[in-house]
């Protein structure tokens, strides 16, 4: 069974998968910063109501598999990841100021890719099957009744 989120009036499955580099991509992930960061990124999505699926720490990037609420938008949840991280990072490792100068410990953007339990099809394929005429002026998006 799907494990939907309900908010007061509102149920959603949204998941995405996320994925930042270091910048440079410098290979500094490692020991206790890489215990560090999974653990700040653990706090930091507890405290934004973020549920992490899944994730893994490599030496130069970060994988993470997210569910969010409809009322977060991805950017916003990068921004929380990547910037509290970086700002807490660089204040408890001091020698990572010399390889990270500007206070800018990630790399500019990041990957994100949504995750669902069905397809396109077969989203396609349900909508196709519901109520409503095709109507010949635009077969994508018909009209129930006139």
């Amino acid at each position: 069974m799907r494990n939907y989120r309900l908010g007061a009036h509102t149920k959603s499955d949204l998941r995405v998968h996320l994925v930042w580099v270091t910048k440079y991509r410098k290979p500094v992930l490692k020991g206790e910063i890489a215990v560090r960061v999974r653990d700040l990124i653990r706090q930091i999505a507890m405290e934004h109501e973020l549920e992490i699926i899944s994730g893994k720490v490599a030496c130069d990037h970060i994988h993470v598999f997210v569910s969010y609420r409809p009322n977060q938008n991805i950017s916003q949840i990068v921004q929380w990841l990547k910037g509290i991280s970086s700002r807490v990072l660089l204040q408890e490792f001091p020698t990572m100021r010399k390889k990270f100068w500007g206070r800018h410990f990630w790399a500019r953007g990041y990957l994100a890719v949504s995750s669902g339990a069905i397809t396109d099809e077969m989203v396609k394929e349900y909508i196709d099957e519901q109520e409503g005429e095709q109507i010949a002026d635009d077969s994508r998006f018909p009209i129930d009744s006139l």
